[in-house]
């Protein structure tokens, strides 16, 4: 397993962390499998969207924050219930399928680390399946 540190610098935000999964990736040879991303933190997620269009995440954001707002009906003393929430709906993992070295993303995917209650430094977590 590895461990991919990311460093986050907003409350809320999406981190493109393609490069790195792809250095992973060459790293350790990894060639013909699936690479599995976790995140073990329960108010971050990984999901993989758009990456041509820098609007595409801000309309994400923004649009979590109208469906899950910060202040809201929630009995969780910490402060972060929407947090939380955010991250149930985008979940803690992604299955990437690699080929001949190479992450299979379509032409516009990227992979993001999702940031729900940050700044904070988080783990992203990376098996290989071969």
């Amino acid at each position: 397993m590895e461990v991919l540190q990311v460093a986050t610098h907003a409350r809320e935000e999406m981190i493109d962390i393609t490069s790195d999964v792809r250095k992973l990736v060459k790293k350790w040879g990894w060639n013909s499998g699936a690479v599995l991303l976790y995140c073990p933190h329960t108010t971050g997620a990984v999901t993989i969207n758009e990456g041509a269009d820098p609007d595409v995440v801000r309309d994400i954001v923004v649009n979590m924050r109208k469906l899950v707002p910060h202040r809201g009906d929630y009995h969780h003393a910490e402060g972060n219930s929407d947090a939380h929430i955010k991250s149930s709906m985008f979940g803690c993992d992604q299955l990437v399928i690699v080929e001949d070295g190479e992450l299979q993303l379509g032409t516009w995917q990227k992979v993001y680390f999702c940031e729900f209650d940050g700044p904070r430094t988080r783990k992203l977590w990376l098996k290989w399946l071969g």
